[in-house]
């Protein structure tokens, strides 16, 4: 390099991971080779790269370019290569004094296949030292790019700040991402853009597969997905025809990690009965049906895992303190609230159907309420409430004229002196026969120990059961998660660069949703699919789903709010988390406080290094964008909501984060990852229900009386649609081996060169892992029942690491699986 730096080369180090890789090992091939003999496609001027000045202009304000520059040799002595990746040298001649400090690089691939590019890394910069460019993209052959593929060092800046020379190709980069709207989503393009949820249904292949738009109404409300762009139906031309590949943008579908694909195709084949485990048990006439509850346990090992459930007691699965205590710590522990008001009332319109006000008596309730009556136990926060009625209430005429015969239900529960939780009465409503505006027709259950009352008793919690698992399925599961977030994903990459904070924070929580949710309505939510199949509502499923978004706030969708709201929490300033739990030993709820407050915590750290002031905020042009196209396109139906964020302080920015992250990380986590450990034992978590409580006097309750299991059997999900939801929850419930949990980030520590955000992040991490280490505590206390209850299972679903598999802990960063 001579004195002036008019003359100097630039070192570099460029790592990538080649298409074929993922099907042959051609790197192992050369390994040995140091570099002598390389992949002919890498080295024979098919990729081109050109570095970008981030201090020095053109004349037209853009920063210079340089000269095209052709990969090198192989570098095989870097220890930190993952595997299947690739390293190569590059050498870049670029003249300091002219060129000044690289800050981006366009990259141009020549060969027909794609191949995923990890990173550029540049070596010894004139008066800058090591540059990083954290890549982690798919790159397509140039000609099917309509602009040039850039990338930006992994330097973060408000658009305030960013070095003008960059200024454009910051913007540029964000127009090719929103795309223009038009045409049909090809596989390599990488356009974020919003559609309405019409691709669901095939009227072309069978009328009775045409489903309703979800989204774009006031009476069919729905977040936004990704749009595709495939052509309209022939028979409909509101509804989006359907294809095996449903477009999402190239670098959200995670093709180069394998486990991440494993768990898609499995799910790809259980949709149709593809597997040998399946037709072997769903096609066998010999076993067309389960006749004991023993046909059921045969099922473990050897065809499904053991779930946890039964690892200890195979029968605690029915007792009364284990029904209550998967309220608080199962797999649906976030929709108990406390009964505000006796009898229980509903918000159903009355003029369409009649008076629904609760049948249950204080007769029904205080012979089990330990000389309590029920005034006493609502003033002292002892009764609460699992009230699924007004969910299911006005889809009931439509089920039970099919197959299925179901109830809305509640059920009233008793806090006792020991912390745990007694059920006190069921009820079982349905509509009446002379029309909706009669009110239904409802009948109250209390607990029974002995005789053919106990088997009523078993019943009346499977009904209660039945929508319970629905609704964690359909709200608590796929809408509250998957569903809303989708649109920040979308909002996100329109509208914040790569380069933005607020994008850096948000990323890792992304991370293969996209992905999930476009599967998911290709085999899960679609018509006649898993869900559909396996569960109550079949052809009116996603309807319910629409329903309930109308009453979706995303402001109370972080954990304090929801306590306070849901009655089960009251604020308390002087307490740890500003709120007092009132149920003490509610493990979803405590275990979920500690780590809430760990990550707004390090959210304000994160926001507060970035926005010195609130006048931060509100002069982010890009901030500023996002939020308003998120809440005007991407939550459209809820736009004239009041209760949206203003976006203009930093108090609003932190604590809209910090729920997005809540959502996408624990409580994606606290609702998905026990479904199998809970719900692989269909006994315990039956997703349907065949038949109507059998009435005394009746041939059935004659059967129930003389063979309870069969007729439990006969009433609960059928063994094909057992079979198929098992199948598909331990997909749902299994860790792959390469995922990202809360407190990593798949670049390391390479995502930012700002350090205070770093340490802050290192801090989170260290946090969480103490928060580990005090819930293993509170799980050996056996003080708290309702951690381990009659079935001795210990609450780890919220234990922040875990390892690969079916291991009932562990918190993703992102809603992944």
């Amino acid at each position: 390099m001579s004195i002036n730096g008019r003359d100097h080369t630039l070192k570099g180090i460029v790592v990538l991971m080649h298409k074929n890789v993922l099907n042959i090992d051609v790197v192992d091939d050369i390994a040995d080779n140091e570099g002598d003999t390389v992949p002919p496609s890498f080295l024979d001027n098919s990729i081109a790269l050109k570095l970008i000045s981030a201090s020095k202009t053109d004349g037209t304000g853009k920063g210079k370019v340089g000269e095209k520059t052709y990969l090198g040799g192989l570098v095989t002595s870097i220890p930190t290569l993952e595997d299947k990746q690739s390293a190569f040298s590059i050498n870049f001649e670029w003249h300091s004094l002219d060129m000044g400090i690289p800050g981006a690089f366009y990259i141009e691939n020549f060969m027909q296949d794609e191949f995923f590019l990890v990173s550029l890394s540049l070596e010894d910069v004139p008066n800058h030292g090591t540059i990083n460019f954290v890549c982690n993209s798919w790159i397509y052959n140039t000609e099917k790019y309509i602009t040039d593929r850039i990338f930006f060092t992994n330097k973060t800046y408000l658009p305030s700040e960013m070095p003008a020379p960059l200024l454009y190709y910051r913007y540029e980069e964000l127009k090719t991402l929103r795309g223009d709207g038009t045409g049909e989503r090809q596989v390599w393009e990488r356009i974020y853009d919003y559609d309405v949820y019409n691709d669901l249904g095939e009227p072309d292949k069978n009328a009775a597969l045409a489903r309703p738009v979800l989204g774009g109404s006031s009476t069919l409300p729905y977040p936004r997905r990704c749009r595709t762009g495939r052509q309209p139906t022939q028979t409909d031309p509101n509804t989006e025809s359907r294809s095996g590949y449903v477009y999402i943008p190239r670098d959200e579908l995670l093709g180069h990690v394998k486990s991440s694909d494993f768990l898609t195709n499995r799910l790809n084949l259980a949709s149709q009965y593809a597997t040998p485990q399946l037709r072997s048990l769903v096609t066998s006439k010999r076993n067309h049906e389960f006749d004991t509850f023993e046909d059921v346990l045969s099922l473990f090992p050897d065809k499904f895992p053991l779930p946890l459930l039964l690892q200890v007691d195979n029968s605690a699965w029915m007792d009364d303190e284990e029904f209550a205590r998967e309220m608080i710590a199962g797999v649906n522990p976030n929709v108990i609230t406390k009964l505000q008001e006796f009898p229980p009332q509903s918000k159903l319109d009355s003029q369409l159907y009649g008076d629904n006000t609760s049948t249950i008596t204080k007769e029904n309730l205080e012979p089990n309420m330990d000389g309590v009556t029920v005034e006493q136990a609502i003033q002292e926060n002892r009764l609460y409430i699992l009230d699924h009625h007004d969910a299911f209430y006005p889809s009931l005429r439509k089920v039970n004229a099919t197959d299925a015969k179901a109830y809305a239900t509640r059920t009233i529960l008793f806090l006792q002196t020991d912390g745990t939780l007694k059920p006190l009465a069921i009820e079982l409503s349905t509509p009446n026969p002379n029309g909706d505006s009669f009110g239904p027709i409802s009948k109250v259950y209390t607990p029974e120990s002995e005789g053919v009352e106990a088997s009523i008793w078993l019943l009346a919690k499977a009904y209660v059961i039945v929508n319970d698992a629905n609704y964690h399925e359909l709200i608590s599961h796929w809408l509250h998660t998957h569903a809303t977030v989708e649109p920040f994903i979308i909002a996100t990459n329109r509208n914040l660069s790569v380069v933005h904070p607020i994008y850096k924070l948000l990323l890792p929580h992304y991370r293969n949703t996209m992905n999930i949710n476009a599967n998911a309505r290709n085999v899960l939510i679609n018509a006649d699919g898993i869900i559909e199949r396996a569960y109550l509502l079949e052809s009116i499923t996603m309807q319910l789903s629409a329903d309930v978004y109308k009453d979706w706030v995303f402001t109370e969708q972080g954990l304090p709010n929801d306590l306070i709201k849901r009655g089960v929490a009251v604020e308390e300033p002087a307490s740890q988390h500003g709120i007092r739990l009132l149920i003490e030993d509610y493990p979803y709820a405590s275990d979920g406080l500690e780590i809430w407050a760990a990550i707004k915590s390090w959210v304000e750290e994160y926001v507060i290094f970035y926005y010195k002031s609130d006048a931060d905020i509100v002069q982010d042009s890009e901030l500023q964008a996002f939020w308003k196209e998120l809440v005007e396109v991407g939550h459209g139906d809820m736009k004239n909501a009041t209760w949206w964020f203003k976006m203009q302080t930093r108090a609003e920015l932190i604590e809209a984060s910090t729920i997005l992250i809540w959502i996408a990380s624990v409580l994606h986590a606290s609702v998905n990852f026990g479904q199998y450990p809970y719900g692989g034992y269909i006994l315990n978590r039956p997703t349907k229900s065949m038949r109507f409580m059998p009435e005394k006097g009746s041939p059935e309750y004659d059967d129930l009386a003389n063979d309870y299991q069969q007729t439990y059997l006969r009433t609960i999900t059928p063994k094909k649609e057992s079979i198929l939801n098992m199948t598909v929850l331990e997909v749902l419930s299994t860790h792959v081996s390469d995922e990202q949990y809360l407190g990593q980030r798949i670049e390391g520590g390479l995502w930012t060169t700002d350090s205070v955000p770093i340490e802050a992040y290192n801090k989170f991490g260290r946090k969480l892992a103490e928060i580990e280490q005090k819930l293993i505590e509170k799980n050996n206390d056996k003080s708290l029942r309702n951690r381990y209850g009659p079935v001795n299972m210990p609450y780890t679903l919220l234990y922040p690491s875990s390892e690969e598999g079916l291991t009932f802990r562990g918190i993703p960063n992102s809603i992944s699986i």
